[in-house]
């Protein structure tokens, strides 16, 4: 069964920065690629970033690019979302999915204000 775990949420001032994590298992996480995706309060599902399976391609939202980082370490099967300079806009919950899939985690909460 696939299972993926998102932590590292929180509130921040505008400005700041956060690196979420996805642990994954239940199937091998290597060969898969991966997205991040959000959901803010009222809105949609937002994709937000993929990479592919060893790293070597990453793909951004207009909305994120230059401020997010997705990564991966296919030792430790677990996923990254480093945000930098986040704004009010950037809260939501967010979200690990594999590439394509529908989210099945409980996400983690990201809030960014004074």
């Amino acid at each position: 069964e696939v299972q993926l775990v998102e932590s590292g949420g929180g509130l921040v001032q505008p400005g700041g920065s956060l690196r979420l994590s996805c642990a994954a298992s239940g199937f091998t996480f290597s060969r898969y690629a991966m997205d991040w995706a959000r959901q803010a309060p009222g809105k949609g599902l937002e994709w937000v970033s993929t990479i592919t399976s060893d790293g070597g391609y990453t793909s951004y939202a207009d909305s994120v690019k230059g401020r997010f980082t997705i990564s991966r370490d296919n030792a430790k099967n677990t996923l990254y979302l480093q945000m930098n300079s986040l704004k009010p806009e950037d809260t939501a919950v967010y979200y690990c999915a594999l590439n394509g899939a529908t989210p099945s985690g409980q996400g983690t909460q990201v809030t960014v204000s004074q």
